[in-house]
């Protein structure tokens, strides 16, 4: 059973690696900005001030436009990996930002985040209608959320949105999707 489920997460990849090839970044950038206006008029983000965020690889949901909008008003934090563990850090700037595992842009600091987040903003590969999440496969959201009672907001194009993924009991559920088209609560 484990394996059918593995093999079946890498045919989903495969296929929403293609859709996502065929964007330009224009067209990117214009969905993305959808999604992010729909997530500021939510509550969810209005009341947080702590938000835990991704900086977008360039096959992501880009979220640089959105950073750079909010980093004076909000507290950002990005992803950093280390070992088999994702950690928090805070993001004053784009500068410096150094690459790191996988080739994720993260602040160039040693400090790491221990408070309260009150609101985390996901990638995926993929989601579906009862709010399941298909990341990467390396299950660095997972363990995070495992130990973390924050909203989780799962954003994406309006193609990585299925009626069903495979999923594990692993696999952490998200509180809400937004596509640019809909919010899944």
């Amino acid at each position: 059973m484990l394996e059918e489920i593995i093999a079946q997460k890498k045919v989903v990849r495969q296929q929403i690696r293609e859709l996502k090839n065929s964007l330009t970044p224009s067209q990117k950038q214009a969905q993305a900005d959808r999604v992010f206006t729909n997530l500021e008029l939510l509550p969810e983000f209005k009341n947080a001030q702590n938000i835990f965020i991704y900086w977008s690889l360039p096959d992501e949901l880009p979220t640089h436009k959105f950073i750079e909008k909010w980093h004076t008003k909000k507290h950002f934090f990005l992803p950093s990996v280390a070992d088999d563990s994702m950690i928090i850090k805070p993001f004053s700037r784009i500068e410096p930002m150094l690459e790191g595992c996988h080739g994720i842009m993260e602040p160039d600091s040693s400090e790491c985040f221990a408070g309260k987040i009150d609101l985390v903003i996901v990638p995926g590969i993929a989601f579906d209608l009862r709010k399941n999440r298909l990341g990467r496969g390396k299950g660095y959201y997972d363990r995070f959320f495992s130990n973390n009672e924050s909203i989780k907001i799962g954003v994406c194009f309006d193609f990585q949105l299925l009626e069903n993924i495979p999923f594990s009991l692993h696999d952490m559920k998200m509180n809400k999707l937004i596509t640019p088209k809909q919010i899944i609560d």
